[in-house]
């Protein structure tokens, strides 16, 4: 526990058998309360790596997509108690280490949710992000950051932390089951008024590290902009959007 609250690490995995251990390795247990494995029907032996190592396991019957991932990261760490939720990627591309401060900053009562940013220190390029997904990242934050009205440095770091209390309040079984996930649900905290903070986070990027290849990131460019559209609209009372609802469907345990 970190400041009298349960910390629950959730690990969306597709395919993390050679950087599984290492991840988990890295884990401060020390403030850790529970690990949670995601496994999205992976082809290689992800399950077996983390039934080996002690995590709780929880298996997808069909590869549902990341968002679909996320859905069941965050529902079972709710029935599990989280106070704090850290969710971790297990291709070891951000460092497990930053665990303690991202909860911190949610237990110490200052923020609702903590992204680990890439981009904060100038480390991005030099830890081996791909030229091409720099440029995008950086024109894609300036244009939501226009468009929404924030100041992030990046909106595309798959290193989040959450309250409870977010991830209750937030209508995130209206977000899609894809990659956009991240994108919408980080618009929904900006619109219900969660307060967002940010730390430096270096990332590593080698062959095992997740990602998406050009195709589905021209997809994913246009439904990051299609989200910051819909904000703008419904902000200004010119559009709704199930993502926006107070009422629509939330997780419930």
């Amino acid at each position: 526990m970190l400041n009298g609250k349960r910390v629950v690490v959730v690990l969306p995995a597709y395919n993390a058998e050679k950087t599984l251990k290492k991840t988990c390795d890295e884990i401060p247990k020390d403030i850790v309360d529970d690990v949670l494995l995601i496994d999205d029907n992976s082809k290689d032996r992800t399950v077996e790596v983390a039934r080996s190592i002690g995590l709780k396991v929880f298996v997808h019957d069909k590869n549902k997509g990341y968002g679909a991932n996320q859905k069941t990261c965050y529902k079972e760490a709710l029935k599990d108690g989280a106070d704090v939720v850290v969710m971790l990627h297990p291709d070891y591309q951000y460092p497990p280490k930053l665990i303690t401060p991202m909860a911190g900053l949610i237990t110490s009562g200052m923020f609702d949710v903590v992204l680990g940013s890439r981009i904060l220190g100038n480390k991005a390029l030099a830890g081996g992000m791909p030229l091409y997904k720099y440029i995008a990242n950086r024109f894609l934050t300036l244009a939501e950051n226009n468009m929404i009205g924030e100041k992030l440095s990046e909106y595309h770091s798959g290193y989040r932390a959450f309250s409870r209390e977010a991830l209750s309040g937030l209508p995130l079984l209206e977000n899609s089951d894809d990659f956009i996930f991240d994108n919408q649900m980080l618009a929904q905290v900006f619109y219900f008024g969660y307060r967002v903070g940010e730390i430096t986070c270096p990332s590593i990027y080698t062959k095992e590290s997740s990602s998406i290849n050009f195709r589905r990131s021209v997809v994913y460019g246009l439904g990051v902009l299609s989200t910051a559209f819909k904000y703008m609209m419904q902000k200004r009372s010119l559009g709704r959007y199930p993502i926006f609802d107070k009422n629509g469907k939330k997780i419930t345990v």
